[in-house]
């Protein structure tokens, strides 16, 4: 506590020392060259709605979405666990509601299933939302991952289990 009280009272005695200088300068000084600001790089323009959602099919068309999951139990973080997902494509329906082809490999089981979503946009980031989809011999099931570049991550649960996701997202070469 003391040494964060020190660290504040000498942060706040810079920047007073700092304006003082500057104000103390003449009008027709020309600042030091060490001292201009940095020109701050010019922005790009923001991607159009249409740029956006072309950019999220590109993501997730041939891809393989690999990391780790852990369950959460009475608040508690469960171990983590290796995962792996492959969508084969994805497509606009209409909105916000989204077409995702998934392979979906278990045991013996090897069957690729459409899967309709909706998909929010937090500014230029996608989130995927799955809400009660029934799974057949496993219940309903609710998620909510975000994609960003070529990352995911994501909160899901069924009944009364759910847990975290996160990891990184290949796309297969043509």
């Amino acid at each position: 506590m003391k040494t964060n009280l020190i660290l504040l009272v000498l942060a706040l005695s810079l920047s007073a020392g700092h304006r003082s200088i500057a104000q103390d300068a003449k009008k027709g000084d020309a600042p030091a060259q060490k001292d201009a600001p940095a020109q701050a790089p010019a922005e790009k323009p923001k991607a159009t709605q249409e740029e956006l959602e072309a950019i999220f099919k590109a993501t997730l068309t041939r891809a393989t979405l690999q990391g780790r999951w852990c369950s959460i139990k009475d608040g508690k973080l469960g171990p983590d666990k290796e995962d792996k997902y492959t969508i084969l494509g994805v497509s606009k329906l209409g909105g916000d509601t989204w077409l995702i082809r998934a392979r979906i490999q278990y045991g013996k089981t090897d069957l690729v299933a459409p899967i309709p979503v909706q998909v929010k946009w937090a500014g230029d980031t996608p989130v995927i939302i799955l809400d009660k989809a029934g799974v057949p011999g496993s219940g309903e099931y609710s998620a909510r991952v975000m994609i960003y570049e070529k990352t995911y991550a994501g909160t899901w649960s069924g009944g009364d289990h759910g847990g975290l996701l996160n990891g990184v997202i290949t796309v297969e070469k043509e």
